[in-house]
């Protein structure tokens, strides 16, 4: 792609970034859109404690569990990939409303199910919604963002995400307590998720548009005045005249298309990297660990009442994890934060085989061992891997074709996921938590090697500069 001088200038020649009003106004933006995260956090994390009770009221078998789990889970596929097409298109905060929609009627049919036929289509809504959610959301944040903070305000949703599973597993444990008596217990726990589909939608019809999506679609002055309400004013006159410039230079290769994107190697290479970062990811096992939390630990020995409460420690150290990566963000290179967070995540996999193979069924300490590792992998994953991999997929793409990347990349990442939710109880049944966790830790070594060799860095560089670099190939040549 042929840049202009200013398309190619660096970040650092942009007007410092400085406290006011429009800063506290980027804050309220992040809480509002986050609550799409909160949304994918809770539809994700509910099944953990409704699904016993589920089994029991609709005579579940344990194929037809496994298809209601993963149903959701793959519907995610296709709404991200969805999702980053119609966001081009519509554009980011009304794709963000419509979402809002589809994750409230995926409730509604989800609660009101009489047969597993229902359960299943409400649930495919909700993938739909959650899918999208995960391609949009950290767009239309990065989007806003200045470059400086970008990694730790996009980070944000990602902290929503566990925030919304940890709820969801609190909010499951007290409810199967209270009304544990109650064969539609799960109803109610599904139902919870209407109160934030509702307060997305109420807080995005006030929100802004991106500002780069509307500099995409001509509409310039509209723009400058969405700048003005989240930088100095001589910070979004500066901002708005390098997307225009990036933009300018961007059209002379058109809107990128999948046909495109094949023609040029660089942006195949970068595709794959994202599709490479997505899915490795996904096969650490976390959202094993989420979906299946109580059924690992009732494995490890709990008995299922102590491992509904137990299964809340988890959740309780991925928020904690989330605050923890949002602090380092901006100051420590994506590279090094996933060479460490894949690192650490290995090692866990790798003691918790030990610990299963050493620690004979029966003896008391062979739970709270499994507990304990289980609890410092969901640590590890979420403060080195899970907040760093939403930021980098949002921001590495050019922008002609970031609605393509990121559906892409996260349809793969989906893909993955639903693959291990489908099967995880089938790997635990015939290869135990030993060789779950083995075969995990074996996978997790070969993501550590992808890593430290394919993966090309972006902090601390403006969308606009990162383009450029992606386009022509500089970013896989420049300096690690």
């Amino acid at each position: 792609m042929a840049g202009s001088p200013t398309a190619r200038q660096s970040a650092s020649t942009l007007p410092a970034l400085t406290p006011g009003p429009h800063r506290r106004h980027l804050g309220l933006i992040s809480i509002v859109a986050c609550f799409g995260g909160l949304l994918f956090g809770y539809d994700t994390g509910v099944i953990n404690g409704a699904l016993r009770p589920m089994t029991a009221e609709l005579g579940l078998t344990p194929i037809t569990e496994g298809v209601v789990t993963s149903s959701l889970v793959f519907a995610a596929a296709v709404g991200a990939l969805l999702g980053g097409r119609v966001s081009d298109a519509w554009g980011r905060r009304r794709s963000i409303i419509v979402l809002a929609v589809l994750f409230f009627v995926g409730t509604l049919v989800v609660v009101c199910s009489p047969n597993v036929e229902f359960l299943v289509a409400g649930r495919v809504l909700l993938g739909l919604a959650v899918g999208g959610a995960s391609a949009v959301v950290p767009v239309y944040l990065a989007e806003l963002a200045p470059y400086e903070i970008r990694g730790s305000i996009t980070g944000r949703n990602e902290v929503a995400i566990v925030l919304g599973q940890l709820s969801a597993f609190v909010i499951n444990a007290v409810i199967g307590t209270v009304f544990s008596e109650h064969t539609s217990v799960w109803r109610i726990m599904f139902a919870v998720c209407a109160l934030p589909a509702v307060a997305l939608f109420v807080g995005m019809l006030r929100m802004p548009e991106s500002p780069r999506w509307l500099v995409d679609h001509g509409r310039r002055e509209d723009a400058l005045d969405v700048l003005r309400t989240v930088r100095s004013d001589d910070r979004a006159v500066a901002e708005l005249a390098e997307v225009e410039a990036s933009i300018t230079a961007q059209r002379h290769e058109h809107r990128i298309g999948l046909g495109a994107v094949l023609r040029n190697p660089w942006l195949v290479r970068i595709l794959l990297v994202g599709v490479g970062v997505g899915i490795a990811q996904q096969l650490t096992g976390i959202n094993s660990i989420m979906y299946y939390g109580q059924t690992v630990l009732v494995e490890s020995g709990f008995n299922e009442s102590a491992a509904l409460i137990a299964n809340i420690a988890p959740g309780i150290i991925a928020v904690v994890g989330g605050f923890i990566a949002l602090t380092y963000m901006d100051r420590l290179d994506r590279r090094k934060t996933f060479v460490i967070g894949f690192s650490l995540t290995t090692a866990c996999h790798l003691l918790i085989g030990f610990s299963s193979m050493v620690l004979e069924p029966g003896d008391p300490m062979r739970p709270w061992v499994i507990l304990f590792l289980v609890v410092v992998f969901v640590g590890s994953m979420q403060t080195f891997l899970n907040v760093a991999v939403w930021v980098y997929l949002a921001e590495v793409f050019p922008l002609q074709m970031r609605g393509l990347g990121m559906g892409v990349s996260i349809f793969m990442l989906w893909v993955a996921n639903g693959f291990l939710a489908l099967y995880f109880p089938s790997l635990v049944d015939g290869l135990g938590i030993t060789g779950t966790f083995f075969l995990f830790a074996g996978v997790g070594a070969l993501a550590l090697l992808f890593v430290a060799t394919q993966v090309p860095e972006t902090r601390g560089r403006s969308l606009e500069a990162l383009g450029e670099d992606v386009s022509t190939g500089a970013i896989f040549t420049r300096k690690r």
